[in-house]
């Protein structure tokens, strides 16, 4: 569910393309606030999402330019996410990695 004025998901995907998938375990906790701190200052959208593969949860991290996932990906390691391998309906959380 989204709220009044918040981007829908293909609003995500068209403004924030270069998506990094990172496991979820690194990003609770301190890890969180590592995370945040360390994207001040790069095209980091508000909202990601998580998605579901191979029996592990990851947190997904939209960025607006290219040099900004690649800088997220060298700190915090993570690969590539493309949208297209989202699941669809109700299986949108389960990423469909080729």
């Amino acid at each position: 569910m989204r709220r009044k004025g918040e981007p829908s998901p293909a609003g995500i995907d068209r403004g924030w393309p270069f998506q990094v998938a990172l496991p979820a375990r690194f990003c609770v906790g301190g890890g969180y606030h590592e995370i945040h701190a360390f994207c001040k200052g790069l095209t980091l959208c508000d909202r990601g999402h998580t998605v579901f593969h191979d029996g592990e949860w990851f947190r997904v991290y939209c960025f607006g330019k290219a040099q900004d996932a690649d800088t997220f990906r060298q700190r915090f390691g993570g690969e590539k996410f493309d949208p297209e391998q989202r699941g669809k309906g109700g299986n949108w959380a389960r990423w469909n990695k080729r």
